[in-house]
């Protein structure tokens, strides 16, 4: 399942987007939790920032939120391959996600002001 680290962590500015990154990434884990025993293998790929046409056309806010950190496409697809081969449910590209995870995961008040303090400085810079 391809998904985005928005699935995990929200990205500002795109509710849509995140809400079915959210979506997309719940579904694979519920197929792999309902048919695992099955022999049914799901990995779920949840990359951040990724060079592509579409990162692109994000605008200034792409620019400030994810293109200093933004990924080859062709690291995603290494990265797929090692995550296939180890048998992860969760592949990510982008080491620093399973941080910013954990960090959601364990202290979910804190990480929302801090998105919420980022996204009151995307609006202060008019993006």
């Amino acid at each position: 399942m391809t998904a985005s680290a928005a699935g995990l962590l929200t990205m500002l500015g795109a509710a849509p987007y995140s809400v079915t990154k959210h979506g997309a990434e719940a579904y694979a884990e519920w197929l792999a939790a309902t048919y695992g025993h099955r022999g049914l293998a799901v990995h779920c790929i949840c990359p951040q920032g990724v060079r592509t046409s579409m990162l692109a056309a994000s605008g200034r806010a792409g620019d400030v939120v994810l293109r200093e950190a933004a990924i080859e496409p062709e690291d995603v697809g290494e990265a797929l391959w090692e995550g296939l081969a180890d048998g992860r449910f969760l592949i990510l590209p982008h080491p620093e996600v399973r941080d910013y995870f954990g960090r959601r995961a364990t202290d979910t008040d804190r990480w929302l002001r801090g998105m919420n303090r980022m996204q009151q400085r995307i609006e202060e810079a008019g993006l």
